[in-house]
């Protein structure tokens, strides 16, 4: 392992000293991007061996496995996904038969896993519960509470800035998307009493 991080830190050693140039391997938002790229799930070849969903379809999945019946709003708090990818995931679980709604009318349904959805649902977490275990093997149990709670608290950061941006901006008059004011929304829920 310390071989492994000699070179990667010789690898992302700044060349540009002089342009003052930002120092990826010390940027936390770098390093949170890069460890996300390579946990990605569509780039485990196991998982895309298990199924064909696309990575937010498979987030969506694991989501109404672990919490279900959940609507599509909970799930895009829970994932930290848009809306609308979460209810374009949906619906195609919906088309693939591994969710179902729970209710018929409504405009926000909750949805389960269907008993297809459930076997999708157990082989991929058997398989990414292995992973994690490989993954923290070199961390000891008080060193993976730290990381889960240094992540929280980066997570909750980040929701926090952004919220604060987008009511900088609208403040000034100055266009904001919908996703954008779902970072409020997000920002309201988590700090609600």
């Amino acid at each position: 392992m310390k071989k492994a991080i000699a070179n990667r830190k010789r690898a992302l050693a700044v060349t540009n000293v002089g342009k003052d140039a930002l120092n990826l391997i010390e940027h936390v938002p770098f390093q949170v991007a890069v460890v996300s790229n390579l946990l990605s799930l569509d780039r485990d070849p196991v998982i895309r061996s298990l199924t064909e969903l696309n990575t937010r379809e498979l987030r969506v999945l694991l989501n109404v496995g672990s919490y279900g019946p959940v609507t599509a709003a909970e799930v895009s708090y829970q994932s930290r996904l848009d809306p609308y990818s979460v209810t374009r995931a949906v619906n195609a679980l919906l088309k693939l038969d591994l969710v179902r709604a729970t209710e018929l009318s409504g405009k926000s349904k909750p949805v389960v896993l269907t008993q297809a959805g459930e076997k999708v649902y157990r082989e991929v977490t058997a398989h990414i519960r292995k992973r994690e275990e490989k993954l923290t093997a070199h961390m000891s149990d008080d060193e993976k509470a730290l990381l889960s709670g240094l992540l929280m608290k980066l997570e909750l950061t980040a929701e926090e800035i952004l919220a604060n941006e987008v009511t900088e901006m609208e403040s000034k008059g100055q266009v904001v998307t919908r996703d954008h004011k779902e970072m409020l929304r997000w920002h309201k829920r988590s700090n609600q009493t």
